[in-house]
């Protein structure tokens, strides 16, 4: 069966955000994204039409001596085909992450799967299109991420995880060359919250620069 998804590039880098942060991985870039958040670092990923069979990107990928694969967009769900592709490299042993922005349930995602859900702040000027009851569908190996571009982001934020008691790891990044990162840290001290804050470290190594 020739199953396909358009792709916008597959590459091999350091997961600079998450959990596995610092650890080489490659990364499947799939094209289209029905958000447009102010913020976007990936602008370059919402149009293109590169069609692969999933064969084809798991032969991309075992190029690479790494167990570690990251499924990333744009928003990667917008593709259907995305389940199949998320069950093919969970099937071959790879330890598989995907970066959605939560505003497309989650409910069917391979359980094998370790998703990492970013909750959009009103900066972005997408939060009307989180979906919140995701958040109750997150486990414990997952992620739930913040991208914070203001105090008053900050405290949006705070009062979403007082609302919705998450069980995934909660992480609080700032937006690049917007809010310092100390600036963050030290609000996350002050209201003595149980967040990991989160620097990219794609961008400390490489700066802004795309594919990284």
């Amino acid at each position: 069966m020739n199953i396909e998804l358009n792709i916008n590039e597959i590459f091999y880098s350091l997961q600079g955000e998450a959990r596995e942060v610092g650890l080489p991985t490659v990364f499947v870039r799939l094209t289209g994204c029905p958000l447009r958040c102010t913020y976007c670092d990936t602008e370059y990923a919402f149009k293109g039409n590169n069609l692969l069979n999933i064969d084809d990107i798991l032969n991309k990928v075992k190029k690479y001596n790494t167990q570690y694969v990251c499924v990333t967009g744009g928003e990667p769900l917008a593709q259907t085909n995305c389940h199949i592709l998320l069950d093919r490299l969970v099937k071959e042993n790879y330890r598989v992450s995907l970066e959605t922005s939560g505003s497309i349930d989650i409910g069917d995602i391979n359980p094998g799967v370790s998703i990492v859900m970013d909750v959009k702040t009103p900066s972005s000027n997408e939060s009307d299109k989180n979906r919140y009851n995701n958040i109750e569908k997150l486990k414990t190996k997952d992620q739930l991420k913040f991208v914070i571009g203001s105090k008053a982001d900050f405290d949006w934020s705070v009062e979403i995880l007082n609302k919705y008691q998450a069980t995934a790891g909660v992480l609080f990044s700032p937006v690049f060359n917007t809010v310092m990162p100390s600036e963050l840290a030290q609000w996350i001290l002050d209201a003595q919250l149980n967040v990991r804050l989160q620097v990219q470290l794609h961008k400390l190594l490489w700066g802004d620069e795309k594919g990284k």
